[in-house]
């Protein structure tokens, strides 16, 4: 295995970013800014394949949605390898061992591989199962299996894209995936109109086009991340030898600190899928609202999710570094940020709620409920923030077991005591809302005191 820079192929000018000593929070901001910026993008994906869709009509933009949830599915199954990614590639970053972060990077690719393959199979043959179980009409299902089967068949390149954004990130450049992401999505606004409607030899597909404009773009995503990091402008060199020939201890180290946020992420998008269909029971308005309670919780989780990233390649590079106090730091420098942000936000749902949903929609009724959805949901903002930022910096150090604990019974009890709200003591649809709350407010004390006491600056990498 190699282990010092010496041993790497410099095939051009090397950027080595150094997370282990200047200002945390200036850092901090650099790092996180371009996560947010990515997370905007992502969702223009979603966003440009429903104004196409739209034109096609109902079936087929419900088709689009109803697909959804199984492709978020795809991004909690991809942490089983890039949360292991980052954690080794940054401890060893941070240690200046460019080698051993070259090594984890490669064999981080080839496990990319491996898994995709078993969910594209996964994907592709049970795709019509899946969207039955969603309960959709029959042209809505028939039109969704064409696009998830396609989606699925690209997760390979998925895969590949959230590896190479990772190796990027635990070097601490989050500009860059920011960058090729952008150019991606304006790749799928071009190739969109072009796949479902056709042009020149290209025949129409409707949704099943929208799926390939998808995969193409991000295939066009990986090709620009790879051929930066080929390029040498990283101190990471993906070597094939170490793609293709599997380490079973590194991989197993990558399972180990991967599958507990993995597992948590794909229950928390199942019990979702419960929580929605409690909330379809009072009626299409309490579903509107839900949707728009989401949409106007999504800057500040945006937000969140952006320090989250952040705080994980500070801790993994300090802890390389031996400096245990600079990555505690930067952890709670990172949640005094957010604690601001989503503290603003809370005061902003009690004081203006209708004004923020009616933003969204003119439906009155929607609106009422969409108004209590804030002005409850504004109690648990801060602690939501708590709940995001230190899963990342318990990812940081390789320690992720702790938000698993917390986050998978807390996800589960979601279920009974929304029932119990809203049917046993009759709080109606606001018994979903505060079954939210009361969970994520836990859920934030926990990740608090656990992450006070310490244990994770011991976490061994190897």
């Amino acid at each position: 295995m190699p282990e010092t820079p010496e041993e790497i192929l410099i095939k051009g000018s090397v950027e080595r970013i150094d997370l282990t000593s200047g200002g945390i929070l200036g850092t901090l901001i650099k790092l996180a800014w371009p996560v947010v910026a990515a997370m905007f993008v992502h969702t223009a994906f979603l966003i440009t394949d429903m104004i196409w869709l739209g034109r096609l009509g109902a079936s087929e933009m419900a088709s689009v949605i109803s697909s959804m949830f199984f492709i978020w599915i795809l991004f909690s199954i991809a942490e089983i390898v890039t949360a292991g990614l980052v954690a080794i590639v940054s401890r060893h970053y941070g240690a200046k061992e460019y080698g051993k972060a070259s090594y984890a990077a490669s064999q981080a690719i080839g496990y990319s591989v491996m898994l995709s393959i078993i969910i594209t199979v996964i994907g592709y043959t049970f795709a019509p199962e899946f969207l039955r179980f969603m309960g959709t009409d029959a042209d809505v299902t028939a039109f969704g299996i064409d696009y998830l089967r396609v989606r699925y068949l690209g997760t390979i390149f998925l895969f590949w894209y959230e590896a190479g954004a990772s190796i990027f990130r635990a070097t601490g450049d989050t500009r860059r995936p920011m960058i090729i992401s952008l150019a991606a999505v304006v790749g799928n606004i071009i190739l969109d109109p072009c796949f479902i409607f056709g042009v020149g030899p290209i025949p129409a597909m409707g949704v099943k086009g929208a799926a390939i404009a998808t995969v193409v773009s991000t295939l066009l995503a990986v090709v620009g991340l790879l051929t930066y990091i080929l390029n040498g402008k990283l101190t990471i060199d993906l070597r094939i030898k170490d793609i293709v020939k599997t380490n079973s201890k590194l991989l197993w180290q990558m399972v180990r600190i991967g599958l507990p946020l993995s597992v948590n992420g794909v229950l928390f998008s199942v019990v979702y899928v419960f929580i929605t269909k409690i909330t379809a029971s009072f009626g299409t308005e309490a579903i509107a609202a839900l949707g728009v309670g989401n949409r106007c919780e999504a800057l500040s989780y945006m937000i969140c999710f952006g320090f989250s990233v952040a705080v994980s390649t500070m801790v993994g590079q300090n802890l390389g570094a031996k400096k245990p106090d600079r990555a505690e730091q930067a952890a709670w420098i990172a949640l005094g940020i957010t604690g601001a942000i989503t503290a603003a936000v809370s005061a902003l749902f009690l004081l203006i709620p209708g004004l923020i949903t009616k933003a969204f929609i003119t439906d009155a009724k929607v609106i009422e409920i969409s108004k209590d959805y804030l002005m409850i949901l504004a109690i648990s903002q801060v602690f939501m923030a708590a709940e995001i930022v230190l899963e990342g910096a318990f990812s940081g150090s390789g320690n992720t077991l702790p938000p698993m604990i917390v986050g998978i019974p807390g996800s589960l009890i979601r279920l009974p005591i929304a029932y119990l709200l809203c049917f046993t003591l009759e709080l109606g649809v606001n018994g979903v809302w505060w079954a939210i709350t009361l969970t994520t407010v836990v859920k934030g004390i926990i990740l608090v005191i656990w992450f006070k006491r310490g244990h994770w600056r011991l976490q061994e990498i190897e």
